[in-house]
């Protein structure tokens, strides 16, 4: 695993502009950066990503068959109750998933791990599925790059398979939905929807501000049409406090991402994991708070919400600041990032730096399209926490 610099495809801005990719920059902040790339063997992606992806994704059904059973760990799970016949609903009827992405902190030499599941809304599919294996193509072709180049990335076909087979199951009209705020949601959904309607099914767009609900209680969009088959970029645990969340369980809408993703993207996952799967080589150490003192010989954890999205909310500290001890001199807070999330509680992770090239630390997002493994992403960052204006950089395989 190598970072190596490449010179910028001279018109690429204006190329990014023509295939709509209109947040390559954000608030005057370069988030595409197509300076350098990181550079893979076929074993590191097989061994070391692949594999571990696919294994991980099984252990998660696994805590989420765990949890839907038990109440006290839908309660830990800081799940509203009236949700959890609705979850346990939704994952007993096998409710279909599209995707998700697992990060990992990954050097090229050790086994890579887990930090965290974005199962429920994960983005930057776009510059993934399609915008990087453009810049592969065009770099070769330009002997920038060895002919023998590669990627692992086949998102963008096993995501228009995905919804070929989902046509399948749900005959309804398909609706995306996204929040208004946001240039990079509405791009993602774009992308999507792009892909969906490839797979031949009959797309709309509505934005999440637009929602309403009929007098029968049906969602509908701003025709006031019913919404019978929505995929939504908006958190599970925002819709159970929305007005209209009541609802839900009566409604005859599908959801992509289902209901049981709710558990899948709570940072709760991670403790349930250890508990579950001691030792295991793609985990971390893992606690809930009132489980700390198993964490006693560890000297530095992370603090995580259940819920928080673009690493908000989360601190790096010594162990003696975890248990509420004033820490020594030497032991104060390595790193901390702000935020709206935490109120539900925190779960405790063993620290596990990510690699460092230069000055540039490196996560890497591993995702998964119906259960397999479907190609990687890479951020980076000279914080020691990847947020959501860190970098994307491409990568390739020989």
């Amino acid at each position: 695993m190598l970072r190596l610099e490449i010179a910028p495809r001279p018109n690429w801005q204006a190329l990014a502009q023509e295939f709509g990719f209109q947040f390559h920059t954000m608030y005057g902040q370069t988030y595409w950066d197509e300076s350098a790339y990181y550079r893979f063997t076929l074993e590191q992606i097989e061994r070391d990503l692949e594999a571990p992806t696919e294994e991980i994704h099984q252990m998660c059904l696994e805590v989420v068959s765990r949890v839907v059973q038990d109440e006290a760990l839908l309660h830990q799970c800081a799940i509203p109750q009236a949700f959890w016949q609705y979850i346990q609903d939704s994952f007993q009827k096998s409710d279909p998933s599209l995707y998700s992405r697992l990060d990992f902190a990954y050097d090229g030499k050790n086994p890579a791990k887990l930090l965290e599941n974005n199962a429920d809304t994960p983005t930057s599919v776009y510059e993934t599925g399609f915008w990087q294996w453009l810049w592969l193509e065009t770099q070769v072709d330009k002997y920038q790059l060895p002919r023998q180049s590669d990627q692992f990335n086949s998102l963008q076909e096993k995501l228009i398979a995905r919804f070929h087979a989902l046509k399948q199951q749900v005959s309804s009209r398909l609706h995306f939905a996204c929040c208004q705020d946001s240039i990079e949601d509405r791009g993602t959904v774009q992308y999507l929807q792009d892909c969906a309607e490839e797979a031949g099914i009959d797309c709309d767009f509505v934005f999440i501000e637009d929602i309403g609900m009929s007098e029968d209680g049906l969602l509908t969009d701003t025709l006031d049409m019913p919404i019978y088959w929505l995929f939504k970029l908006y958190p599970w645990e925002f819709i159970f406090q929305d007005e209209y969340g009541q609802f839900l369980p009566q409604q005859a809408c599908v959801f992509v991402e289902p209901p049981w993703k709710a558990i899948v993207s709570n940072k709760a996952l991670l403790p349930l994991l250890w508990q579950m799967y001691p030792n295991h080589p793609n985990l971390l150490p893992s606690f809930f708070e009132k489980d700390l003192a198993q964490a006693s010989t560890i000297q530095t954890l992370v603090k995580k919400p259940f819920f928080s999205r673009e690493g908000a909310n989360i601190s790096i500290f010594n162990q003696n600041e975890a248990h509420g001890q004033k820490p020594a001199p030497s032991h104060t807070t390595v790193k901390s990032t702000d935020g709206p999330y935490g109120e539900e509680g925190f779960i405790y992770q063993a620290y596990h730096p990510l690699p460092k090239f230069g000055k540039h630390h490196t996560l890497i997002g591993s995702w998964l399209v119906d259960g397999q493994a479907a190609g990687i992403s890479i951020r980076e960052d000279t914080s020691l926490i990847t947020q959501d204006m860190s970098r994307y950089l491409p990568h390739i395989i020989i």
